[in-house]
């Protein structure tokens, strides 16, 4: 039996984060073998977290990687407001992101835990939510993910209502005029890009309440139709983004905006926690 030094433990502590007493106890257990006792604390983890893992994740974040090429959005979830706003946390749904991102084949949240991370050389990206939990004591789950090639531009929004945005457009790279029609995306909450986005029985249903009010309104049959088409250039404006005001410039629609800036726009991928 290899003797267990305070300088051992406190290395592993280093390494792993975790408390003195589990970093001797696995030094113990796989007789000083440095690397073994890592792994040792991770599987010893990975049993606590299967004993928690029916737990609510109701916080957490999206991470986000944008670019001229291509641009990815994951969410990521806990269990408390605090954890979500760390900084190791944001660290890691940004990493998948950017792998997402990188990487066209990964079709699953599975395939991606699997790949290297960005930011901690030597470890999986499984491998760090793993000892997060390990330390933290928090379930972590990787939720939707969705990838897009194209320019895009995001943004996430974390005060209050937790949403992320990622945008793509054809056109020349503007991160400054996409990432402010995401945020008109979070504030506003569009439906679809355009008129034809929306579902064609919402429409109908729009079209039906909107054909009784004017009756109602005592108006005449044959200009019922007409007036109903022109009542729903204003259900466009709210639902459809590229119809809707812009909210740095009422003046003027996002599709107007986006237009000036030399961009068309292409796709939008809107979550909410």
């Amino acid at each position: 039996m290899a003797e267990i030094t305070a300088a051992s433990v406190k290395e592993m502590r280093e390494i792993t984060g975790l408390p003195m007493m589990d970093c001797k106890q696995a030094l113990q257990a796989t007789d000083g073998d440095k690397d073994a006792a890592v792994q040792w604390l991770r599987e010893k983890g990975l049993k606590v977290m299967e004993g928690r893992a029916g737990r609510e994740t109701s916080f957490g974040r999206f991470g986000l990687h944008t670019g001229e090429k291509y641009g990815a959005i994951v969410e990521l979830k806990c269990e408390s407001a605090p954890v979500a706003g760390s900084e190791e946390f944001i660290q890691l749904a940004n990493d998948l992101a950017k792998v997402l991102a990188e990487n066209p084949k990964i079709d699953s949240v599975e395939a991606l835990l699997k790949q290297p991370s960005p930011s901690k050389a030597g470890k999986t990206l499984g491998e760090v939510k793993d000892d997060m939990f390990n330390r933290i004591r928090e379930v972590f789950n990787v939720g939707r993910i969705a990838r897009v090639d194209g320019a895009t531009g995001g943004y996430s929004h974390n005060s209050g209502t937790v949403s992320g945005v990622l945008l793509q457009y054809e056109g020349a790279q503007n991160d400054v005029a996409a990432k402010d029609i995401c945020m008109h995306v979070a504030a506003m909450r569009p439906k679809g890009l355009n008129k034809e986005d929306i579902p064609a029985d919402d429409v109908e249903q729009e079209r039906k309440i909107l054909r009784e009010a004017a009756l109602q309104e005592g108006k005449p049959e044959n200009i019922v139709d007409k007036m109903v088409e022109g009542r729903l250039k204003n259900y466009y404006a709210e639902k459809v983004l590229s119809e809707q005001p812009f909210v740095k410039d009422d003046k003027q629609s996002v599709g107007a905006y986006a237009k000036s800036q030399g961009m068309k726009l292409v796709k939008f991928i809107h979550w909410e926690l």
